[in-house]
């Protein structure tokens, strides 16, 4: 992918990117580092996390690998002052973790509906509950301060079997609107990314048949979104002057119909 912002717009900004150990994360936290940014990544694959950020050192950067399980709220608030004393306060959140388990609702599948409650809201919960403190006090000392969370375009499309998927996704696009008035107001930009198909692991995790079939198809068939397009487009609600909040984008493939 072509990049679209240059030089080092996010120097002296301190990041922190939840799910880096693969896809969109790992591709974020290299780019926004490749940006200026020191970055905290943190993922629950420790060996992944140090690669990446042995990557990231060696192209110049700074890193924190933090092994973390975002559901796992102490451990959170841990890092949080892991975090701030190792690199700083910090003051760009990439709320990124998240994971999608697709069946039929009468399958009944209540741990695959718990895990995907538990990682999609309650995770990014524990996320915001530990790092807005930070974004505030950055705010108020009057330097950019964003949270970005990743939903889906299945939190606004009809898609069959996505129901407690798109649910969880529905509920962090809304919770952008109710927190952007909040924190708004302190200067905290609130922003919330909803992709269409992107070429991850991510669909690995799929069982259901047809929604298998669904996304291996648009794969084969049309010029699916890359990790990078997204980190590209994360990195540019970062680097947008400070009073100018990029609230909701969807991010589509140019082809993709559904």
């Amino acid at each position: 992918m072509s990049t679209v912002i240059s030089a080092t717009p996010l120097a002296g900004r301190v990041a922190i990117v939840t799910g880096a150990s693969s896809g969109i994360g790992e591709a974020t936290a290299f780019r926004l580092a490749g940006l200026g940014a020191k970055v905290a990544v943190a993922a629950r694959r420790t060996d992944n996390l140090e690669a990446l950020a042995a990557r990231i050192t060696a192209a110049g950067g700074t890193a924190l690998a933090l092994p973390l399980d975002v559901t796992d709220r102490s451990a959170v608030t841990a890092a949080a002052q892991q975090v701030a004393d190792r690199l700083g306060s910090v003051d760009l959140v990439f709320n990124n973790a998240g994971v999608q388990l697709i069946s039929p609702i009468e399958d009944v599948r209540f741990d695959d509906w718990q895990q995907q409650i538990d990682l999609n809201i309650t995770g990014v919960m524990n996320v915001i509950g530990a790092f807005v403190p930070q974004l505030i006090d950055s705010a108020a000392q009057g330097k950019p301060a964003d949270l970005i969370t990743t939903s889906s375009i299945a939190a606004t499309r009809v898609l069959e079997k996505f129901s407690v998927y798109s649910g969880t996704k529905a509920y962090i696009s809304q919770l952008t609107r109710l927190l952007r008035v909040e924190l708004g107001r302190k200067m905290v930009r609130v922003s919330t990314i909803e992709p269409g198909m992107v070429d991850t692991e991510l669909p690995l995790h799929v069982t259901d048949p047809d929604a298998t079939r669904l996304m291996a198809d648009l794969i084969n068939d049309i010029d699916v979104l890359t990790a990078a397009d997204i980190a590209e487009t994360v990195a540019f609600i970062a680097s947008v002057p400070r009073h100018v909040n990029l609230t909701e984008i969807t991010i589509l493939p140019t082809q993709q119909a559904v």
